[in-house]
């Protein structure tokens, strides 16, 4: 990644056990994250409907939850 990506989005190391199911999640995880973050920016400077907000941060917690329930067998 380049010095300007990596300032915009940062990634942190994972700590935990270093299974490769475990590093896919946490990868899924950060994205997510970054991904709400931007929305709700987004939506706080008046760029994106609130509506339209909740709608893509449920999108990307759908997404998130069938990563969890693949990778780490999660109900």
């Amino acid at each position: 990644m380049s010095d300007r990506l990596n300032f915009l989005y940062p990634r942190c190391r994972y700590h935990g056990h270093k299974k490769p199911e475990y590093l896919d999640f946490n990868a899924n995880l950060q994205e997510f994250a970054q991904r709400v973050t931007t929305i709700c920016n987004l939506q706080t400077s008046g760029k994106l409907p609130p509506e339209q907000a909740y709608d893509q941060i449920q999108d990307l917690w759908q997404q998130l939850h069938y990563s969890g329930q693949h990778l780490l067998d999660i109900d």
